[in-house]
């Protein structure tokens, strides 16, 4: 017998695919080579790309990957059944305006954002005792998960502030995040974990994958046990309410089946495992239009 060559690098990815939603506590954000053996119990080679968060775009803009690692919190697992999983936040140093470059996105002081093409139009909520600036590209996904992860922050009191100095975070350092976790501020949040589907080489593979663009307080979960969303009909009456009137998990909802939303497989229901046969792109099951659900 002969056994030897290259031990198998650990990317921490070996773990069966899971779709759903779960509730979640920030572990880790862009870990060093270091971290990922310490707070993740992942051993990477010397050198591994894995923690490569700064690049360069087409158009030669410096961009940065925010890595953002959870883990599932559930007191009914043991620890080795929790689902753990990176988020990841894609941003460019380029000002963020809309196609046809007539509007501008601006953020304020406090994470929001707001779409106009002359700042003089911006309304007084958005204004009012904030700073505010043009929004960079990727800025409104990441603030989207800091505003509902630093739960704790009273985001309508004057004196808060939720801002990342931009020029110091676009040369990679996340400490001010890091130093978030397990912090006065932070709480759980309820993420979607989806699978993407995609063919290379002739052949479908699947990638595990959490949606960021949308997250949701803890107390939401429980929402969706009570009403099934996966119905089509469920959401279709959604649709018809207005926006004011609809509650957070609602508009999350919306958010993941809308036009722009996630192009990913997912399901509104606890986190489970990933079925491919349930997912018809991935399946090669011929559809029934006979179906009823289909």
């Amino acid at each position: 017998m002969s056994i030897g060559g290259q031990k198998r690098e650990n990317t921490g990815q070996d773990f069966g695919k899971k779709v759903g939603l779960f509730e979640a506590e920030v572990i880790a954000i862009n870990p060093t080579i270091q971290e990922y053996e310490s707070k993740l119990g992942i051993t990477l080679k010397e050198g591994s790309k894995q923690c490569n968060y700064i690049s360069e775009s087409k158009d030669g803009n410096t961009t940065l990957r925010v890595d953002i690692w959870l883990r599932e919190v559930d007191d009914k697992k043991e620890d080795n059944e929790l689902f753990r999983n990176k988020v990841s936040f894609f941003l460019e140093d380029k000002e963020r305006e809309n196609k046809d470059g007539t509007k501008n996105q601006y953020i304020n002081s406090v994470g929001n954002c707001s779409w106009v093409s002359d700042p003089n139009d911006l309304q007084d909520w958005f204004t009012e005792n904030r700073e505010f600036r043009v929004a960079y590209v990727g800025e409104e996904d990441l603030y989207n998960f800091l505003r509902t992860w630093l739960c704790e922050l009273d985001y309508r009191h004057a004196e808060t502030t939720l801002m990342q100095d931009w020029k110091k975070l676009m040369k990679g350092s996340v400490k001010d995040l890091k130093d978030q976790i397990n912090g006065e501020w932070c709480g759980n949040v309820v993420c979607m974990a989806t699978v993407s589907t995609k063919e290379k080489d002739n052949e479908v593979k699947e990638y595990q994958g959490i949606y960021n663009k949308s997250f949701l307080p803890a107390y939401t979960l429980k929402q969706f046990r009570l009403v099934d969303y996966n119905k089509s009909s469920v959401v279709d009456s959604l649709s018809s309410k207005k926006s004011r009137d609809l509650k957070p998990h609602e508009r999350f909802v919306l958010n993941l089946t809308g036009e722009y939303g996630c192009k990913d497989y997912y399901i509104f229901s606890d986190i489970e495992d990933y079925n491919s046969g349930d997912n018809l792109v991935a399946s090669n099951d011929a559809i029934d239009d006979e179906d009823a659900d289909y």
